[in-house]
């Protein structure tokens, strides 16, 4: 009974794990779903070059208020302009060069009308003026908002984690992943008791003694996506360390709770060694200007840019569970070397869309098994890739509906990762691959995507056309089946293979060990077997074929069925 119990639990914790972003279930579109998800014209015309964000806290009465004044580029001739704040936030006033403006607040969307329409190429700014009780995240990460608890010792303890939600949930903001201000300045202004703790560099730490607070401004250098703009409240303290890194030497900072700091200056050594291994894999850190930070939050983690969430409790796993189930996980910090790992794939490369984002989570899936191989060896992070498998649910498609803020299937984290796998395992050279990985973050440094630029960029450059293959895995809930069989013939041992349970247009790649002991490139489809010869003695499909590649192998036996083709066993 305890072993069933327990493996209950695991199942419903992984579930729990997949639900981060699957806030709203419901396939039906409401407008509020439209507004928030498409760059409409009332968004189009103009795009952010900057937010200057600060925030004061009421942390006994967990409201904030706060104002934000939004640089803009302008498009095209335009003067209704669509802001995101999310209910019950209000907004007091929006000002244009010292002007009140008009603006309408209906739901989540704020509708601000200029007198006039502004020249094309033109930099404008406004400023907004907000405050409220923002909603208040219960279960932190995996649903939205603020989160207003109190560390071990009764003292204050805030963080926000707003993925999926987004960050309209407490500050005003062009609340949409395509458009990323290139630099972003936060001041947060909390009691002197506390440390805030935000993005980027601490430019200024700025003590008011008339009121006993203290204003701390981080700056970011880079572009950064909404909902990875952070505000962190605690009694923290600071150790750094630093990397000799692709780029030159890279800053490592460390924010935890005071009581904290032994644990976590022997838990975060893995940190320096996740980014070297990253490094290898997916090339320099992107945000050498910004640095590395680590912050301890009383949630379990978050790919904040430039200052990663940590809630792991200073354990190895996922809370000290190993989500693949072979033990191997248990190797290595989740959150230091997953939410690290979303520094390449989430906040370098970002998905225009959120429909998009197994590009962030599955990359960033495939990152732990990557870590693994590089210090564990390739036949371990093999095992722990396939281990995680059995987390699958293929329920939907893990690419969602564009334009209506609705992601895909949770499976964007483990299938995500036994895709990519799987397109590892079909190219057969992992130089090839390496250098794919490498190219990606190059190629899209900084950048905002779809999901068929990546796919685009994977076939290009691996020589593969992975069209359907991506269509299959990416835009199907179906796992393919690989039938097979063999034949004994005047050429030797045969093995014939098809594909079944999957699109007609499927053609799936696939390297299979010949009689000659050379593996030969085979283009299986729906419609006919393919064949190869093989040596005697190969007598099971794990003989000449890397079955580590997430497809359904079944074994067939077809006496009576006569087709071309499809020759009778003998």
């Amino acid at each position: 009974m305890r072993i069933i119990l327990t493996t209950v639990f695991c199942l419903l914790f992984c579930k729990m794990l997949l639900a981060q972003l699957n806030f709203n279930d419901d396939d039906l579109s409401t407008k509020a779903d439209t507004l928030r998800g498409t760059i409409n014209a009332n968004r189009s015309w103009y795009d952010v070059t900057h937010y200057n964000l600060t925030v004061t806290p009421n942390i006994n009465a967990q409201t904030i208020s706060g104002t934000n004044t939004i640089t803009f580029k302008v498009n095209r001739a335009d003067k209704v302009m669509q802001l995101d704040l999310q209910q019950p936030l209000k907004i007091s006033t929006i000002t244009h060069q010292g002007i009140k403006l008009k603006y309408s607040h209906s739901g989540n969307v704020v509708l601000v009308r200029f007198a006039n329409a502004f020249t094309k190429n033109t930099s404008q700014s406004i400023t907004v003026q907000y405050s409220g009780k923002p909603r208040r995240a219960v279960r932190a990460p995996w649903d939205g908002g603020i989160v207003w608890a109190k560390d071990d010792k009764g003292r204050n303890f805030v963080n926000t984690a707003c993925q999926g939600l987004g960050a309209s949930v407490w500050w005003p903001c062009k609340d949409h992943q395509s458009d990323e201000p290139d630099s972003m300045l936060t001041t947060y202004i909390v009691p002197s008791s506390l440390v805030a703790v935000g993005n980027g560099i601490l430019r200024s730490e700025i003590k008011n003694l008339k009121n006993n607070t203290t204003a701390y401004q981080w700056a970011v250098s880079n572009p950064i996506n909404t909902y990875g703009v952070t505000m962190n409240i605690a009694t923290y303290v600071n150790f750094n360390d630093t990397l000799q890194g692709e780029n030159g030497v890279l800053n490592m900072r460390y924010w935890v709770l005071d009581y904290n700091l032994a644990k976590a200056k022997i838990q975060f050594i893995q940190a320096k060694k996740t980014v070297r291994a990253f490094e290898y894999w997916f090339g320099p850190y992107p945000f050498y200007k910004d640095d590395y930070k680590l912050i301890e939050t009383h949630h379990l983690g978050m790919e904040h840019q430039s200052a990663v969430a940590y809630g792991n409790k200073y354990k190895n796993g996922y809370l000290g569970s190993d989500l693949s189930g072979t033990g191997i996980g248990l190797q290595w910090d989740y959150i230091i070397v997953h939410e690290s790992g979303h520094e390449w794939f989430g906040n370098n490369i970002t998905t225009n869309d959120i429909a998009d984002m197994w590009v962030h989570e599955g990359f960033t899936d495939y990152s732990e098994t990557l870590y693994t191989e590089y210090y564990y060896g390739k036949k371990a992070a093999q095992l722990y890739c396939i281990g995680l498998q059995k987390n699958i649910q293929n329920d939907r498609p893990i690419i969602g509906p564009y334009g209506v803020n609705k992601e895909g299937s949770g499976d964007m984290y483990y299938k995500g990762a036994n895709i990519i796998n799987t397109i590892r395992i079909i190219i057969n050279n992992d130089s090839l691959f390496r250098q794919i990985l490498r190219g990606l973050n190059k190629e899209f440094y900084l950048k905002t995507v779809t999901s068929k630029q990546i796919e685009e960029y994977i076939s290009i450059s691996s020589g593969v056309d992975f069209s359907t293959f991506f269509d299959q895995y990416l835009r199907s809930a179906k796992l393919p089946k690989m039938l097979y069989y063999y034949v004994n013939n005047i050429n030797g041992r045969v093995l014939y293979l098809k594909l079944d349970n999957c699109n007609d247009a499927l053609q799936f790649p696939i390297n299979v060990l010949g009689k000659d002991d050379k593996y030969k490139k085979v283009l299986l489809n729906t419609k006919t077997f393919v064949n190869v010869v093989v040596k005697d003695g190969y007598d099971t499909i794990t003989d000449v074929i890397n079955t580590n590649m997430y497809i359904n192998f079944s074994e067939v036996y077809l006496p009576n069925k006569k087709e071309k083709s499809m020759p009778e066993k003998q």
